[in-house]
């Protein structure tokens, strides 16, 4: 089995797994207690020790699956990290206040039923899981700083924000003396570069950002099982999930998809590995969140591990002209 390593944070002492385990989809929709149960422990037998949710996902029922499953797992807390993102509500468009936002009342209401639907004292990471325009970044950073402040989560970020909302938002932490965003949870994958490799590029050196980055396979374009449609078995072909159709069988990428198929190829490993092994190359990663639905998944996910020492310089500049060729 592959060993496992973990890098730190951002610039917190704080150590999570390169790749690590996310409830997105999955949990609730395609999973449940059992299945669940069989891939975070599949994950933790390969050394992932961070698991990501949010009270979004399944409306809170991934965060009581997962709940469930340390549970009856009797994983001991230090052994793990675990994170929850707050911005969309459980409650429905007709609650106005719990409905796309961070205002205060939201925010500071909403920390509670994560802890009890997960069935933890603490979590250690909390998102703020888009920007809301609606609310002075000033009134959000107070509310997720005084979270922290409380002990009911240890560290927080922010997740698809841009960059200058970053700053803003560790402006204000700096000025008021504030707990900091450490982290941001933006999508990065091959087909999804600019944020990660250029807008936050003075945002590590800077402020210290740390990155849990999702969707490393575009939520399965990268699979390379697209290229002939959907197959019946796959998340494109989810109810509910037919928005994904339209992406999953875009032509110019699949085009791309087979041409990196080949590197995965030439390099003995599946085209998932390789899109996962990528995404960690990326020094600025802290973490690569993966997804999958049942436990071999997991296992091959974690063979992206043996790729990454591959990934030399002319693999990566052979990826690189096929994903930008002009």
């Amino acid at each position: 089995m592959t060993t496992m390593t973990y890098r730190r944070l951002g610039r917190s002492g704080l150590k999570v797994s390169v790749l690590s385990f996310g409830s997105w989809v999955s949990f609730g929709g395609q999973l449940d207690v059992e299945l669940a149960e069989a891939c975070m422990v599949e994950a933790r037998n390969h050394g992932v020790n961070f698991f990501d949710n949010a009270e979004a996902y399944a409306g809170g029922r991934s965060e009581e699956i997962m709940g469930d499953v340390i549970r009856r797992q009797g994983w001991p807390r230090h052994s793990y990290v675990i994170s929850s993102k707050f911005f969309w509500g459980v409650h429905g468009e007709e609650s106005i206040n719990t409905h796309h936002t961070l205002n205060r009342k939201y925010l500071l209401e909403a920390i509670d039923p994560s802890l009890e639907r997960l069935k933890l004292d603490h979590l250690d990471l909390i998102f703020c899981h888009r920007p809301d325009p609606d609310t002075p970044i000033e009134e959000t950073v107070w509310a997720m700083s005084d979270i922290v402040s409380s002990g009911k989560a240890l560290y927080w970020g922010t997740s698809e924000w841009s960059a200058d909302e970053i700053r803003a938002a560790y402006d204000v932490a700096e000025r008021r003396n504030l707990h900091k965003p450490v982290m941001e949870q933006p999508q990065y994958n091959m087909f999804n570069r600019d944020k990660v490799e250029h807008e936050f590029m003075r945002l590590y050196d800077d402020i210290g950002l740390g990155l849990t980055t999702w969707s490393p396979l575009a939520s399965g374009l990268l699979t390379g099982k697209y290229v002939d449609g959907v197959p019946e078995d796959s998340r494109g072909a989810l109810k509910g999930y037919e928005w994904l159709s339209e992406e999953l069988t875009d032509t110019g990428k699949n085009v791309v998809v087979a041409e990196l198929m080949k590197v995965a190829d030439d390099l003995g490993c599946t085209m998932a590995q390789l899109a996962l092994a990528w995404c960690a190359a990326n020094p600025n990663v802290s973490t690569v969140i993966t997804g999958a639905s049942r436990p071999e998944q997991v296992a091959e996910n974690m063979k992206s591990l043996e790729v990454l020492d591959d990934l030399d310089g002319p693999v990566m500049s052979r990826i690189a002209t096929i994903l930008d060729p002009s």
